[in-house]
């Protein structure tokens, strides 16, 4: 809808408004003023409080395929590795960056809805590969549209350009911490 000082429908790109980081930075400035770098608390904040919200605008579509986000992951991995979609449990592990008794769970949750199945590796007794069932496919060819249209949707409040300029920072900033390899 457009409206006075809206772009015609755009959303605001106003920086002057606050957001609740700006409250706690505040606080934090006149708690302890010495402590200095409070810009790298404030990005790091925002960065963590954006995760979460964008984690929580997740739970709603994966609910309408009857899935948990680690339980898409764990699909998606799957649907990833491409034809036969299949992975061992370890290579699951490395790529979800969880417990392996997380992943078991997630496993063990999927594999009751019928989305999975588990069974021997060929060559290695101590693995376990793990593949999706026609029905996972199905499901996980689905979500993944509903879940990338979701994620646009959350992203609306950004420019095309402001995506871009954010999605090279976060990357630079991944690989100055060593996030460059899966697992």
């Amino acid at each position: 809808m457009a409206g006075p000082g809206n772009g015609g429908g755009k959303p605001p790109t106003d920086t002057t408004r606050t957001d609740a980081v700006d409250m706690l930075a505040a606080q934090w400035q006149r708690e302890r003023a010495d402590l200095g770098h409070l810009d790298a608390m404030a990005l790091v904040g925002r960065i963590t409080r954006a995760g979460n919200l964008l984690q929580k605008g997740m739970k709603p579509v994966f609910a309408q395929f009857g899935l948990e986000y680690g339980e898409f992951d764990v699909l998606a991995t799957l649907r990833r590795a491409g034809a036969p979609y299949e992975l061992t449990a370890g290579g699951l592990l490395r790529s979800a960056m969880v417990t392996s008794g997380a992943i078991t769970n997630r496993l063990d949750r999927l594999e009751k809805k019928g989305l999975i199945t588990r069974g021997a590796h060929p060559t290695d007794r101590r693995a376990v590969n793990v593949r999706l069932t026609g029905e996972g496919y199905d499901v996980v060819e689905a979500a993944v549209v509903a879940h990338v249209e979701n994620e646009d949707r959350m992203l609306s409040g950004l420019t095309p350009a402001e995506r871009g300029t954010i999605d090279a920072a976060l990357r630079r900033l991944l690989v100055s911490l060593g996030d460059t390899e899966l697992g």
